[in-house]
């Protein structure tokens, strides 16, 4: 098809790739839809989603409905008349009327390799499951999460040291090689269709929060050094200390597995490194952040405890 109708739908920063390609490659699309601007910062100014700013520099116009399931931003949508709507990291759940809206379909760039990991927490999934490889799947939307057929699906490997930003960032190069290679066909009506039971084992992972990130000390220390990675930088991983003063909260950064078990939560300081024992085996830390402290190595924030304040970490 020449000079396609295309709606594209993104919020998170993953999909930015992906929305240039479009707009860099001659498929320009007719609109970007986006979340509204949200309060952030100690001011909480409203700050516009970075794909927004892509799109405005681009002349690309942006419609940013609370809700894409209200009539109002249905109708706006489909004075468009899109042959082909594109979403990734939207962040809402599409109403049957938008996914059905365009005559080419509705597809969407999903960062794992489906059936694994449905859901809006896959890239931190995959790392804490010590998987060596994740990637991208371009699939036809349904009403139900993650769900419809594959169209195709780009690999990459899960490096030792990945944490969920690096991850994200490289992944969010693949859903760009993924629209890529299956754009062609989305725009001749020969999209293939693959369900996914066929595929393997459906799996769902949950929305996290922060309360998510508190390390469990009895774990081995390999299933924890995974954690610290896989909710590096959200939603982070956190657990409490007493300095003398009180229960103080400390969110710890990736740590590298060392060295003998001992009592689950106990420091051990050595040759200027402060080490925790794990339910099996112990971690090294890396860097830390007390509550109203900056970010800093283990061994600094260490120096600012009396003489025998902290022997271990709940």
């Amino acid at each position: 098809m020449t000079n396609p109708r295309i709606i594209f739908l993104g919020t998170g920063e993953i999909a930015i790739p992906s929305f240039r390609f479009l707009v860099e490659g001659g498929n320009g699309p007719l609109a970007l839809v986006t979340q509204p601007d949200r309060p952030a910062g100690r001011r909480r100014e409203l700050k516009p989603p970075p794909i927004k700013e892509v799109a405005v520099t681009a002349g690309i116009p942006v419609l940013q409905p609370e809700s894409v399931k209200v009539g109002e931003a249905l109708d706006a949508i489909e004075a468009l008349k899109p042959d082909l709507i594109i979403v990734m990291a939207y962040g809402q759940i599409l109403p049957r009327r938008l996914i059905e809206m365009a005559p080419l379909g509705c597809v969407n760039l999903h960062a794992s390799l489906l059936p694994k990991y449905r859901g809006a927490a896959c890239i931190q999934a995959a790392i804490d499951a010590g998987d060596k490889v994740t990637g991208v799947t371009l699939m036809h939307v349904v009403p139900k999460l993650d769900a419809g057929d594959v169209i195709l699906a780009k690999e990459t490997p899960i490096g030792d040291d990945d944490t969920a930003g690096s991850l994200h960032d490289r992944l969010a190069e693949v859903a760009r090689d993924a629209l890529e290679a299956g754009l062609p066909a989305l725009l001749e009506g020969r999209a293939g269709r693959t369900n996914q039971s066929a595929i393997g084992e459906i799996s769902h992972v949950s929305k996290l929060d922060r309360v998510d990130g508190r390390i469990d000390w009895s774990w081995p220390a390999s299933r924890i050094e995974r954690r610290l990675r896989a909710y590096d930088p959200w939603p982070g991983c956190f657990t409490t200390f007493d300095d003398g003063t009180g229960s103080k909260r400390l969110k710890v950064f990736p740590a590298r597995v060392v060295g003998d078990p001992g009592t689950p939560g106990a420091v051990t300081i050595e040759e200027g490194k402060v080490r925790v024992a794990c339910g099996e085996g112990s971690l090294q830390l890396g860097d830390v952040q007390a509550d109203g402290s900056r970010r800093m190595p283990a061994i600094d924030w260490s120096r600012g405890w009396k003489a025998g304040a902290v022997t271990g970490l709940d």
